[in-house]
């Protein structure tokens, strides 16, 4: 398991608001949209991050972490496992405190070098269906 419940309940109540998503993009049909809009109705401000830096949900987009000018609390992974790792890292180095990969979202090297740096992860979980557990 990677993420038990205390760790999902700390990131999503006392790490922060500020969630980069990165792989959201205006493609409705996209599961990346539609968590983030739930993460919205929660509280989240939601920060895109994809090649083509969209507007989603009201929020600017940014083609990479790097290029969000502040800082970010949380960041949050749709994009496929092989490339997971490498958004770990970059999470890092943005000074994120916490990175959650999405469901089906598995790189075992990245979670323990994410969890190495101190930082809390949850992996192959999603929050959409995690946050209303919170208040249930």
């Amino acid at each position: 398991m990677y993420g038990d419940q205390e760790t999902i309940r700390k990131i999503l109540t006392e790490l922060g608001d500020t969630w980069a998503v990165v792989g959201l993009s205006s493609n409705r049909a996209r599961a990346a949209y539609g968590v983030a809009e739930v993460l919205q109705r929660f509280g989240k401000r939601v920060v895109p991050v994809h090649p083509k830096a969209e507007t989603v949900h009201g929020e600017q987009g940014y083609a990479s972490l790097s290029d969000i000018p502040f800082d970010v609390d949380v960041v949050d992974v749709f994009v496929n496992s092989e490339l997971a790792g490498a958004v770990a890292d970059e999470a890092l180095a943005k000074g994120a405190k916490a990175v959650w990969f999405q469901l089906g979202v598995v790189d075992e090297a990245a979670y323990a070098r994410v969890r190495d740096a101190g930082l809390e992860m949850v992996m192959d979980r999603c929050p959409a269906i995690e946050i209303p557990r919170l208040n249930s």
